[in-house]
């Protein structure tokens, strides 16, 4: 009572504050670019900071105006230059620092745009160190320059030569986004989808230009290897929609889904009503009931839809709640059937061959389904008796307590990003982790010894292995992705030869089973320090050979070097400085060189004469470094 009274006195006037657009922004960053991160995950703040900025660029392009877009990116800086209109130059300041100031408000003046809100440049404005913005139109130039969002320098207009077109220049704030780099794979995917979705549009990125003439179906082609497709990919557009279709032979389902040019990553409505449009479709060509899950298995498909006045569940737009293609006009449900009934149909019963191909992928999946359904039922048993929430999984409070039921909406879909499974292999690791990790969302999957190999093997085996079967309930990725129970996959394992096996182990079972967990980004490897260099007045972690050379250096005289040679050999109390919001995991990017199903014959099928050679070559290196190092 007396701690309740004294709470009540303290809610006074003084307690009521109102924040500026920048204050607000910087206090609550989350809520306009979602996650902070450090750039190793593809949905990083970073990534977010830059595609604010290019939207507005395409958005440009898609009026009219302006056919390239010049993008520079340093490790720090980014510049990005288009050539449209530039902005109107006695607004250039508001524009980019007054909320709720914009052109988008006005249909007229950008029909079908990304951004609506008015909101996007003053987010990159508020969060960066420094940021200048120049608008060239006329012949006459008008620029700004800002730090965290304050106005430092506004220049006088000026005559200019430059082409029309806007020029922002900025520096993401290193005390918001500590520790960040740019993965160059994730920015080139992120220019690529540009240019898929907008073909005839130039993109140079530090000084390589990118360029689509066939839209989705240039994208499909990019996912897809051509030796493993069922039949050649389905490209059809129409008026605000285009889409691309095949099926491949590995397991899952995998979509790219747009809106107005933008990367929707958790789909929406638009994704909804064509994977819902495409199993009627093929039910009434082929007059048969096919079941739903048969129709989809095996799917690589995209879709892009133009929408006026699209209404997007977050800021960061990942994901579309729009119902009508237009307000007042016909449901996304009914736009994106009648799209597929008509052309689809067209095209499998011009395509005999297609046709043929795509229903005998339906009735292997048919089989393969039916062949599963007994194992299954057995291995949900035994995962119910397992009691997987006391043994093997120590899960986070975000799944298990009651009281993050009522939270609301955008404070689940918030903590569910940063929801985080460790898998680790060994009681002493999963005690570390178990004991130092953040208990509200971050779980720990134990692995008892190591995972079978499971390359060239069916799906039957993830039922009948008993840690394969236990890890896909613990992640809820049976029926796909949309269940997934954690955004974070790290796989925690010693930085030894064995801990090196057992990554490549599961790296063979995710890409094998469930490869569009690791084609969207989910599935990492848990970095943790090698050394520890320390004297009586500070104490560095290195992760690498080079980091404790310079840690040595820096402190002088004879510091204490300790080498971690396990997980288990690092205190939970230092753990959890390696596994909190410093925490450094890298990112599994397949290679595009590559196809998966070439890569897992090599590392993990029988010992090709290719893989010895790599192996003996390598041994040499290992063997020469080791003999330089110890010169």
């Amino acid at each position: 009572m007396a701690e309740n009274k004294e709470l009540f006195n303290a809610y006074t006037e003084e307690s009521i504050r109102s924040l500026d657009w920048r204050e607000h922004i910087r206090l609550r960053p989350g809520m306009y670019i979602g996650k902070l991160g450090d750039g190793s995950s593809m949905d990083d703040g970073i990534y977010i900071l830059i595609k604010e900025v290019v939207d507005n660029c395409i958005d440009e392009h898609m009026m009219g105006f302006g056919k390239q877009v010049d993008i520079k990116v340093t490790e720090h800086s980014v510049t990005v230059r288009d050539f449209g209109r530039g902005i109107p130059l006695g607004k250039v300041v508001d524009v980019v620092s007054k909320i709720n100031t914009g052109a988008k408000y006005d249909s007229k003046a950008f029909q079908k745009s990304v951004g609506l809100n008015g909101v996007g440049t003053k987010a990159v404005n508020a969060l960066s160190s420094y940021f200048k913005v120049s608008s060239f139109r006329d012949g006459r130039v008008k620029a700004a320059e800002f730090e965290r969002g304050v106005l430092v320098k506004d220049h006088r207009e000026a005559d200019a030569r430059e082409p029309n077109g806007t020029l922002v220049t900025f520096v993401p704030d290193d005390t918001v986004f500590k520790n960040y780099h740019y993965i160059p794979d994730f920015l080139e995917n992120q220019i690529w989808n540009y240019c898929f979705l907008n073909a005839g549009l130039t993109i140079s990125f530090n000084g390589q230009k990118y360029l689509s003439k066939n839209g989705l179906l240039d994208l499909l082609q990019r996912k897809t290897t051509a030796d493993d497709l069922r039949y050649p990919i389905i490209h059809l557009k129409g008026e605000d929609i285009e889409v691309a279709i095949t099926h491949e032979n590995q397991y899952g389902e995998e979509y790219y889904s747009f809106v107005n040019g933008q990367h929707t990553t958790q789909g929406g409505t638009h994704l909804a009503a064509f994977r819902e449009a495409f199993v009627k479709t093929v039910r009434d060509f082929y007059k048969k009931d096919y079941d739903a899950t048969d129709i989809r298995a095996s799917i690589c498909a995209a879709i892009a839809v133009r929408v006026q006045e699209p209404v997007f569940e977050s800021q960061t737009k990942t994901k579309l709640g729009s119902l009508a293609v237009a307000e007042g006009g016909q449901s996304m449900k009914a736009f994106v059937l009648e799209f597929l009934a008509k052309q689809l149909d067209d095209y499998l019963h011009r395509n005999s061959a297609v046709a043929d191909a795509l229903k005998k992928r339906i009735e292997q999946s048919e089989r393969e389904r039916k062949e599963l359904a007994g194992i299954k039922k057995l291995a949900n048993d035994r995962a119910k008796k397992a009691n997987l929430h006391n043994k093997k999984l120590r899960d986070c409070r975000v799944h298990l307590n009651e009281e993050y039921s009522g939270k609301g909406k955008e404070e689940m879909e918030s903590r569910q990003k940063d929801t985080t499974i460790f898998i680790t292999e060994g009681d002493s690791a999963s005690g570390s982790i178990t004991k130092s990790r953040n208990v509200e969302t971050q779980a720990v999957f134990s692995l008892r010894g190591k995972p079978l190999n499971c390359y060239g093997l069916t799906k039957k085996i993830v039922y009948e292995n008993e840690e394969f079967n236990l890890l896909q309930h613990a992640l809820n990725i049976e029926e796909g992705l949309e269940g997934l129970r954690y955004n974070n996959i790290v796989i925690a394992t010693d930085a030894d030869v064995d801990g090196m096996h057992i990554r490549l182990l599961m790296l063979t079972f995710f890409l094998q089973f469930f490869p569009d967990l690791v084609k969207n980004g989910h599935v990492y490897v848990l970095e943790t320090p090698l050394f520890r260099v320390r004297n009586k007045q500070e104490t560095i972690y290195c992760y690498s050979e080079e980091e404790k050379q310079k840690a040595v250096k820096k402190l002088g005289g004879k510091p204490e070097i300790t080498r971690f040679k396990g997980l288990g050999e690092i205190s939970p109390e230092e753990f959890g400085q390696f596994i909190g919001e410093d925490m450094r995991k890298s990112p599994i990017i397949p290679s595009k060189d590559m196809p998966v199903a070439k890569i897992l014959e090599y590392y993990m099928g029988k010992n090709t004469q290719h893989r010895q050679e790599f192996i003996i070559e390598n041994l040499r290196y290992e063997k020469d470094l080791a003999e330089e190092t110890v010169s």
